[in-house]
């Protein structure tokens, strides 16, 4: 599915919602606003973030700027954009070697992500390499060595609950006598407590800081778009114990409402770099924040 499908797909009944709010009314007033505000909330859009787009639209209606349904769909797009953009940061690292810790709760599709990523980068011309460092999920080795393969890459992996530092390190030794560009790391997606969460992720980014020095950083957060208002949780849980380089939205298959991308670029100032589109390994879009948005307006 392509992303231009893909948004107006689960963004489809948002983007009838709006135009029926908008185009029929005959006149702009509060009425009208209050109906933008709840079409907004009820597509997954966090209320401060609704606050924000209502905030900016109450303004130029009051200094007749919007004075035509034309233009109040015009700048709401626009002001949608602006909480959506994050400019370059929405770009993911070109400084090679790279690490890159996949971070995210069970079951968000943060395995299925790493092989699509990785065969995305493949198909760049960049050499791979996973580690299979959760360590703690029954089968998340054997999972994503079947990604591996359907990529057509190698994996390090140990035993289940095995120390997962020490996977990364054995894989950061394979990784530079291999001259790989790209090492990603699996990683635990739930321990018993968020301390145990945060140890364990500062144990690793200490063996790569020590072994791997010379590699640029990234720090992607999968996050499931069907889980809605969980998924702000999610962000700010992890957000708090990390530093998130970007996000990763997956699900955005038909099913999702899709606000949840807006909120969390708005509240935690955080850059989704890819979305997840679908099942097949082909499915995974770089973000583009003009398209993600037109999907929305654009007939």
């Amino acid at each position: 599915m392509t992303l231009e499908k893909q948004e107006k797909s689960f963004f489809g009944r948002m983007s009838r919602r709006l135009s029926d709010a908008i185009m029929a009314r005959p006149s702009i007033d509060d009425e009208l606003l209050e109906d933008i505000e709840e079409i907004l909330i009820t597509s997954d859009i966090g209320m401060e973030t609704t606050e924000k787009i209502i905030d900016a639209l109450r303004e130029d209606v009051r200094k007749d700027r919007l004075d035509t349904p034309e233009k109040v769909r015009g700048r709401l797009k626009e002001i949608m954009i602006s909480l959506v953009d994050k400019g370059e940061r929405h770009e993911l690292s070109d400084e090679y070697p790279m690490i890159i810790l996949m971070i995210g709760i069970n079951g968000g599709g943060k395995t299925t992500t790493i092989g699509k990523l990785t065969y995305k980068l493949n198909n760049k011309g960049k050499t791979v390499m996973l580690a299979a460092a959760d360590t703690f999920r029954a089968a998340a080795g054997e999972q994503l060595s079947i990604w591996a393969r359907k990529a057509g890459v190698n994996v390090v992996i140990h035993r289940e609950g095995a120390d997962p530092s020490a996977v990364i390190f054995d894989a950061i030794i394979s990784a530079k006598a291999k001259g790989i560009d790209v090492l990603i790391c699996d990683t635990a997606g739930r321990l018993q407590n968020k301390k145990n969460l945060m140890a364990e992720l500062s144990k690793m980014n200490k063996v790569i800081e020590r072994e791997f020095p010379e590699a640029s950083r990234e720090t992607l957060l999968v996050l499931d778009a069907t889980t809605g208002k969980n998924a702000v949780s999610q962000a700010r849980e992890f957000s708090s114990i990390t530093d998130v380089t970007g996000i990763i939205i997956t699900k955005l298959d038909g099913t999702a409402k899709g606000g949840i991308a807006l909120t969390i670029a708005d509240e935690f100032d955080m850059p989704i770099k890819f979305v997840g589109t679908g099942e097949s390994i082909e499915d995974l879009q770089k973000f583009v924040a003009q398209e993600f948005i037109g999907g929305i307006f654009d007939e």
